[in-house]
């Protein structure tokens, strides 16, 4: 073939052969520009490879995309000859470059990227590669990927293109349902990425046998070898990612090759510094902001909640942009007040720069002020004075953030006219609505959840799109779970249904995915599902300490406690100075067996604030698990006065007297529990953890039946809690392990 011509193509060399074709490098002497020119196998003239063949050129020229090879012309030679015309890329194909060894982390997820952006403009044209393969990925000289040969994609409307016992694609990439004969879709290709990418971070595809049959089998019925035992440098985030692509069950994959280079291009955005090492000198030379809350200067006291409002979008905005610390909201709100020491503030939160400002409401109108302090030398850099109307306030949001961006030089993620303040509503009402009942729900009184509830509630009135009301009455409703004295039955359905609709109006809402994983996890016991939410709130919003926590009580309840540490701890330095998220990630490290770290961790939370009884709560825990019955009894006494007789409170308590003899006591407080259960709802794990320190192991079981009926939520840290010894044994593992708890 080497120097004829083709119509009005010359061909000049041979590039490359394979099952189906031969491609030649050929001069287009019409247009003076190089082409590749694909022909059709001489010796294959069936009429299903002719098809194919034909598919392969239809299903490409309708894709319009810069990863995928795009499609001059289809022809045949005067002989009968088919052949495809495209364009003459310099480079060579992804097999070739992982051939000479793997590569770097970020050059493997930069191709990823590139091939599911360009698979998901295939898979919104319903057409399905079914090839996905290191062979069919041309690299450019210049980085750009291109995803070719459609030869055996799957059209909507379509039949398949298979022969009888045959499969179509590479049996090292295919997808579990596609080696079993079983519905394709574009879930199979993400399958195929997820393969891909192990190979070139490793060298190696993740499953392996001698013979064909053995690596199907492998595929179908067993996990892929840990990336990290091959590369221990691969930061876990991409484990993850990994793993999911890999799923056996196509539902647990991501659903669409679009979602997949979401989550690898946000873990690329992130900051470059590692959030292990936010502590570290390197750490403390970014650029760094604290957000105090704004003090209310309106007459109306009970304006105090659109200042917190403010302050909390702000930090949620300067979160977005790459190269900025920022310090979480719980951690700055612990500074509200007047008199503060600002030097005080940057030494315990490590910042170098500090935001304070005030909000004056009256009536429509607003005044908000606020500058910006560099703390090394006490001077301004900024301040300004904004008096607008009520409807202006996304836009005083927006001009504050830009005017500190642009005192810090920091980069912004996207383009210079993008606004940084989500907002999620054009509806000033929903908008302040929300605020103020977001501010309620967290003073965790029955006064506040009644008050947030009607908020939040109105909120969803005046903007039924808006999906922030939906995710926090997510949260309302677990809290009344948890500690509100409301059966689980009652409210986690109504919580589930919440964080689904806040996800169904805004998949990035972080908060919204942990919500979801919490239900999933404490009520319906899907495991699998709910590690799958927690890991996508992380990717999502990976400075999240709150949701970090709650991922940490639920690797702690898995029995994964390196995992666990690890989380907690990360929790801790994003949020130090929160007392609700210490005091729970304390609860995770007694879970893991880290209980002197765990007391000393909540030792120093209560020197800050003496009053949070959550914290004394779990410092009788840890002290039980360590047998100092009289320094737990201390403590559970002080969470009982200061919670107001919360039942898990009491109910702790009555176990530590019985465990040290003080029995009429213990008595009391097991009936006072017993009466208030006749009112409203009191955990049944409660009452088996008073029944397992009498000695009553029958009532024990008894009581744990009702817990697993009630969907009781402590249940599910059964694993974990039991402070004392008498609530394990043969039987109550037999029960939990049937209920699919252990």
């Amino acid at each position: 073939m080497i120097g004829k011509t083709v119509s009005h193509y010359k061909i000049l060399e041979k590039l490359g052969e394979g099952g189906m074709g031969v491609v030649y490098k050929a001069e287009d002497t019409k247009l003076k520009r190089m082409v590749a020119l694909k022909f059709l196998s001489p010796l294959i003239s069936d009429a299903t490879a002719r098809r194919r063949f034909v598919q392969e050129a239809q299903a490409a020229s309708s894709l319009e995309h810069p990863n995928i090879c795009s499609i001059h012309q289809i022809d045949e030679t005067p002989d009968g000859r088919m052949y495809i015309v495209m364009p003459c890329y310099e480079g060579e194909t992804l097999q070739a470059k992982i051939e000479r060894g793997p590569m770097t982390l970020e050059e493997a997820v930069d191709i990823t990227i590139q091939v599911a952006s360009g698979l998901s403009k295939a898979h919104a044209k319903e057409i399905v590669h079914r090839d996905i393969k290191p062979g069919n990925v041309f690299i450019t000289n210049d980085g750009l990927a291109k995803v070719v040969d459609f030869g055996l994609a799957k059209l909507s409307g379509r039949t398949k293109l298979t022969k009888t016992g045959t499969t179509p694609g590479t049996v090292a990439y295919m997808s579990p349902e596609q080696l079993k004969g079983g519905n394709v879709d574009q879930r199979s290709d993400i399958w195929a990425l997820g393969v891909m990418l192990y190979e070139m971070i490793t060298g190696e595809t993740p499953f392996r046998g001698d013979i064909e049959q053995a690596m199907m089998y492998s595929i179908v019925n067993e996990e892929p070898r840990p990336v990290q035992s091959s590369r221990p440098d691969v930061p876990d985030d991409v484990v993850r990612i990994m793993e999911r692509t890999l799923s056996k069950d196509p539902n647990r994959r991501y659903q669409t090759s679009a979602e997949l280079a979401l989550a690898l291009q946000s873990m690329v955005r992130r900051p470059r510094i590692k959030l292990t090492d936010m502590e570290s000198d390197d750490a403390k030379l970014l650029p760094s902001i604290a957000v105090l809350p704004f003090a209310n200067m309106s007459p109306d006291p009970e304006n105090q909640y659109f200042g917190d409002g403010l302050t909390e979008e702000l930090i949620n905005a300067f979160a977005q942009i790459e190269g900025l610390r920022v310090a979480a909201r719980t951690s700055t709100f612990r500074f509200r007040g007047e008199g503060v020491d600002l030097r005080e503030v940057a030494e315990k939160l490590n910042v170098g720069t500090v935001l304070e400002g005030s909000v004056r409401k009256a009536g429509n109108r607003l005044r908000v002020t606020a500058q910006l302090i560099n703390i090394e030398d006490g001077y301004h850099l900024w301040s300004k004075r904004f008096d607008r109307e009520m409807e202006d306030i996304f836009e005083i949001q927006d001009e504050i953030t830009r005017a500190i961006v642009d005192q810090l030089k920091v980069k912004l993620v996207g383009p210079k006219d993008q606004a940084l303040v989500p907002c999620g509503t054009e509806n000033l009402d929903a908008y302040t609505a929300l605020l103020e009942g977001r501010y309620y729900l967290h003073s965790l009184t029955p006064d506040g959840w009644a008050k947030s509830y009607d908020l939040l509630k109105e909120s969803i009135a005046l903007d039924p799109s808006f999906a922030l009301p939906h995710m926090w009455l997510s949260d309302y409703y677990q809290s009344l779970a948890w500690w509100g004295g409301c059966s689980p039955h009652d409210v986690m359905p109504k919580s589930r249904a919440a964080a689904q609709r806040a996800i169904e109006l805004d998949d990035q809402l972080g908060m919204a995915h942990g919500a979801l994983a919490v239900v999933l996890w404490s009520y319906d016991w899907d495991f699998h599902g709910a590690e799958r939410e927690f890991r996508r709130a992380l990717e999502l919003d990976p400075t999240s300490g709150f949701s970090r926590m709650r991922y940490a009580l639920y690797l702690s309840c898995q029995g994964r406690s390196e995992e666990t540490i690890a989380q907690a701890r990360l929790s801790l330095r994003l949020e130090p100075l929160d007392p609700l998220l210490t005091a729970w990630v304390s609860s995770t490290l007694i879970g893991a067996g880290a209980i002197e770290e765990a007391v000393d961790t909540i030792l120093k939370a209560i020197a800050m604030d003496q009053d949070h009884w959550q914290l004394h709560l779990f410092l009788g825990f840890a002290h039980l698990f360590s047998s100092r019955e009289k320094d737990a009894a201390a403590a559970l006494e002080q969470a009982v006065d200061l919670s107001g007789g919360a039942s898990v409170a009491l109910a702790m308590l009555g176990v530590t007297y019985y465990v040290i003899g003080k029995q009429s006591e213990a008595d009391g407080l097991a009936k006072r529990l017993a009466d208030r259960s006749r009112q409203e709802y009191v955990a049944p794990w409660l009452f088996a953890c008073l029944s397992a320190a009498r000695g009553e192991k029958s009532d024990a079981l008894a009581h744990l039946k009702r817990a697993i009926e009630a969907r009781d939520l402590f249940i599910v840290t059964a694993n974990v809690w039991p402070p004392q010894p008498r609530l394990r044994g043969p039987e109550i593992d037999a029960l939990l392990e049937s209920a699919g708890l252990r």
